[in-house]
């Protein structure tokens, strides 16, 4: 069932028509309500505009609607009979460049839109790096507005080898170009009459087809722990002595009899069972939400991690990742101190080292850079008070992905993605 979900962000230069791409989406494939049109049409007559606003339909803040951009990531469901989709419309601007990590962080796909008139732009370039920066398996750069360039081949092909040379940089796997007018439908579901020369899919056929199910880790077997079941029902024999530890898999596959290793303690046993919320099943995935039931009863809390015994996650306290500082309350520094949310474990770290700012528009390191502001990115060494088991997060994205939080304030200040650990 989770394979049948895809999750997809939109992200591009602002009026690049992300906002229109999706309410086209929705609408041609019939998923939104009748009274949500009315309102749209509704607004767009009193806007004086000569037809409906399809990018009302995500742009939900009134800010957004007065200004007619993207401010914060706006999630829409939809489905059609081959999958069902939760899409990220997030924003263009580079001051809500958090925003935009937020909703790739879990897609597993992008769609980068570029209008055919002005050709890849600072923010195309931008948000693909952070795209190949989050590691989001596929990537589709959308030329938008072709019906403005009389829809060129020459002009779409100039867009495709720019973007393809820009991209050889980064560390995209999966690269795909569709033409489109998201404004008059050409290409976003069916395929468009006016480019006859295009050979590809329309874009909604390429989403329902796009292959997700080897995306995810299942090699390499990662249960952190979140929460120990212990019902102690006197008048039940088989939950007297129940020990259940519930969570979700972030990677690899568990089944009845498999041999694992509890973290911190070194600790081994066998999976007894494996239970969800409707009953036991033979095998557990990623990203299955389940609880295993041990042979052995281990001292085993929240924060734990439960894994394979040859093949286990770094257990480190020294830690250097990629961060994107998310505030502007307060600046990254060294000797800073933070709380670090990794998988379902929380401890206290101190910022060692920054070792350099990257510029996103340009890739360039600044090694003197002594801070780290609102919607920077940067490389950065961690120091916690407890060990985090960690992988790299180009090799698993839940155990290498974390959040930082100020601790007087309680807010997310700061998401990184793990680069190595000692």
């Amino acid at each position: 069932m989770n394979n049948d979900i895809l999750r997809f962000a939109t992200a591009g230069s602002v009026d690049d028509g992300k906002s229109t791409l999706i309410g086209r989406l929705l609408y041609d494939s019939k998923s939104i309500f009748e009274d949500q049109l009315d309102a749209v049409e509704r607004t767009s007559a009193d806007r004086g505009e000569e037809q409906t606003n399809l990018a009302l339909l995500t742009d939900g803040l009134r800010a957004e609607r007065e200004q007619g951009i993207t401010i914060d990531v706006a999630y829409r469901y939809f489905a059609t009979p081959k999958r069902t989709f939760i899409i990220a419309d997030t924003p263009g601007h580079i001051q809500y460049t958090r925003n935009m990590v937020t909703g790739a962080s879990t897609s597993d796909l992008a769609i980068i839109l570029v209008d055919a008139r002005k050709g890849l732009q600072e923010q195309s370039r931008r948000h693909a790096f952070l795209t190949a920066l989050l590691q989001v398996p596929h990537l589709v750069l959308a030329v938008n507005k072709m019906d403005l360039v009389d829809y060129s081949q020459e002009r779409f092909e100039e867009i495709k080898a720019e973007f393809t040379n820009f991209a050889s940089r980064l560390d995209v796997d999966d690269l795909t170009f569709v033409p489109l007018s998201a404004l008059h439908g050409d290409n976003v579901v069916d395929r468009s009459e006016n480019m006859p020369w295009y050979e590809g899919p329309s874009l909604l056929h390429h989403l329902e087809n796009v292959h997700i199910a080897s995306d995810r880790n299942l090699v390499d077997a990662r249960f952190p722990v979140q929460y120990v079941i212990r019902p102690h029902k006197s008048d039940d024999p088989d939950l007297h002595d129940y020990r259940g530890y519930a969570g979700r898999l972030a990677g690899g596959v568990l089944k009845p009899g498999d041999e694992v290793t509890h973290l911190p303690s070194g600790l081994g046993s066998r999976v007894a069972k494996i239970m969800t919320a409707d009953g036991e099943v033979a095998e557990a995935y990623s990203p299955m939400s389940v609880t295993l039931l041990l042979e052995d009863e281990i001292d085993i809390s929240r924060g734990d991690m439960i894994c394979r015994p040859n093949n286990a996650p770094k257990a480190s306290q020294d830690i250097e990742a990629m961060v994107c500082w998310m505030t502007d309350t307060r600046k990254l520094t060294p000797r800073a101190k933070l709380i670090v949310k990794h998988t379902t474990r929380t401890a206290k770290v101190m910022v060692k080292d920054l070792r350099y700012r990257l510029d996103v528009n340009t890739l360039h390191r600044d090694e003197q850079a002594d801070h780290l502001e609102l919607n920077e990115i940067g490389r950065v060494r961690l120091r916690s008070t407890q060990p985090l088991f960690v992988d790299e997060y180009a090799k698993n994205r839940e155990t290498g992905g974390f959040i930082l939080i100020d601790e007087a304030t309680n807010t997310t200040v700061g998401a990184g993605m793990v680069v190595q650990a000692d």
